[in-house]
């Protein structure tokens, strides 16, 4: 629960008009001023459930499209899988578009259609360019770079192994 609230937490802001909400998706430089705590903490479950859902279906497309993946790759009439790495990652990414396409669609408008019941349009405030998310996503993508740079020597590694 601690990355969700972290990744929730990004959402809101102090700004000159009070405390604001920026919904992801939505325009850069526009927020919405929250009104209450209580409205604050609506979002908040709202963004949560939004974001779990979100990784839940990229991480179960991920496990089902390996699956039925290494299903049809392990076909003989395919031969080794080394021998066709180009043919194996078609077929995963193939499988793992048709599995997260439509579910992913239909959570994203059902989002997009809810985060506007929480806000009304007489509460939509510039916000200012300056947010400590920016740097936290810079961050972010220099750990998520780091981790592939050890994920491919670790490959090279061991292939060079055999």
């Amino acid at each position: 629960m601690g990355l969700l609230d972290f990744i929730v937490a990004r959402s809101f802001r102090d700004e000159k008009a009070g405390r604001v909400v920026v919904f992801t998706g939505d325009r850069r430089n526009r927020g919405y001023v929250v009104k209450s705590g209580s409205e604050e903490l609506k979002i908040r479950s709202f963004l949560k459930m939004f974001y779990f859902a979100h990784f839940s279906i990229f991480l179960l497309g991920m496990l089902v499209a390996n699956g039925w993946s290494t299903f049809l790759i392990n076909i003989d009439a395919f031969g080794r899988p080394a021998a066709h790495l180009v043919r194996s990652l078609g077929i995963y990414l193939g499988i793992y578009s048709l599995v997260v396409l439509a579910p992913y669609f239909l959570l994203w408008r059902s989002y997009k259609k809810g985060r506007l019941s929480f806000v009304s349009p007489q509460d939509e405030v510039l916000v200012s360019g300056k947010s400590g998310a920016r740097q936290t996503w810079s961050v972010s993508l220099a750990l998520i770079a780091f981790g592939l740079l050890i994920l491919l020597g670790a490959i090279f590694y061991l292939v060079g192994r055999k």
